[in-house]
């Protein structure tokens, strides 16, 4: 059958628009930094840089710690005291304006990590102290150390729960939710991300989805465990929307790690100038000691063996395509770098790092 022109317009223009209405337009994604540091810190000249280029609109702070203690069931450790401005002279950062402008402007979301073991056997009673803890604690931090910037709305907690602490870990958020009155957010591995009905759905506001630290280095011995694409692959894969909004955290990150009779022993900063001279690459990705030497606190002898793991720009290019595939993110959804420290992030240029934000809304 001949059709008149006409009709064929139009049913062209018809195809055409449901087709555009049913591929669903792209995130337009906000920038944010993770800030991961425990002690008294002022940001660097390229931290504050970092942050100015790629136009970063969210930087979580990590507050402080949470870990079981013998005697008081529960303490916060190691505060996090991020300074952007000097004290002892107001706004030292008048003569740029405009960054004097986004630094006041940018959301500041207190992060507290909490081991797990702090939900074993714990009581009812003692989840609502320490609730009210991390409450005060935030406020008091907030006021202490960030007074030049809006009242933050978000709190963060960090904590890689069991199916065996889920409840305690649960209880604890709905009563943070209660007292703080703010928006709850939490991390999310891939493992409780992909297995929902042994882990449950935390019940928070929204979830961070944490796109590293996939596997174990030593069990691994030939795979990157900060981000192998397969590993994450296989974990998106075949899953059914997640129930809470969620926001995506990437690595920008490396590490090296020290193993001595193939025991874990620590971790030192690939940046350690002394290590380049005692060190012999004996396969991909390890390395061994042809000489004592001590870096930092550690004392690293002939014959230990290292794992050097960082991520190149292509492996988180090809975790985005995977992202992209398999995760439904929301339009206000925040992309999330860890962290914000210029030695780790010395390998990326600021168009690099800015299009590890970008690609996700294209």
């Amino acid at each position: 059958m001949i059709y008149p022109i006409r009709t064929v317009l139009i049913l062209v223009l018809l195809f055409t628009q449901v087709s555009c209405k049913n591929q669903a337009a792209p995130p337009k994604v906000q920038h944010g930094f993770y800030f991961w540091k425990s002690a008294q810190y002022q940001l660097t000249e390229k931290e504050d840089s970092i942050l100015k280029h790629t136009q970063c609109q969210k930087l979580y702070v990590k507050f402080f710690d949470v870990e079981k203690d013998p005697l008081f069931f529960a303490k916060p450790i190691s505060k996090s005291e991020l300074h952007f401005w000097d004290y002892n002279n107001d706004y030292q950062m008048k003569k740029d304006s405009n960054f004097c402008k986004m630094m006041t402007n940018m959301e500041i979301i207190p992060t507290v990590f909490i081991k797990n073991e702090v939900f074993r056997s714990a009581s009812k009673g003692s989840m609502d102290t320490l609730a009210d803890n991390i409450n005060f604690l935030i406020n008091k931090h907030y006021a202490e150390n960030f007074k030049y910037q809006q009242n933050y709305k978000e709190i963060q907690i960090d904590c890689d729960w069991t199916a065996k602490t889920k409840d305690n870990y649960f209880y604890l958020l709905k009563n943070l939710k209660s007292l703080s009155k703010k928006t709850i957010s939490c991390t999310l591995r891939l493992y409780p991300y992909k297995y929902t009905s042994a882990m449950g759905i935390p019940p928070v506001d929204k979830a961070t989805l944490m796109c590293y630290n996939l596997i174990s280095s030593l069990d691994n011995e030939n795979k990157n465990a900060i981000l192998d694409n397969k590993e994450l692959e296989s974990y998106l894969k075949n899953v059914s929307k997640y129930p809470l909004p969620l926001d995506i955290a990437l690595p920008v990150f490396s590490w090296m790690l020290v193993f001595q009779n193939n025991s874990f022993a620590g971790m030192i900063n690939p940046e350690e100038g002394e290590l380049k001279d005692a060190l012999k690459l004996i396969k991909p990705l390890w390395y061994e000691v042809h000489k004592d030497v001590v870096i930092g606190s550690l004392y690293l002898r002939e014959g230990d063996k290292i794992k050097y793991e960082e991520v190149s720009e292509k492996t988180i290019d090809d975790a985005i395509v995977i992202l992209k595939k398999h995760v439904s993110l929301d339009d206000d959804a925040t992309i999330t770098l860890f962290h914000l420290d210029d030695k780790n992030l010395s390998k990326y240029t600021y168009e690099t790092l800015t299009s590890f934000y970008t690609d996700f809304s294209k």
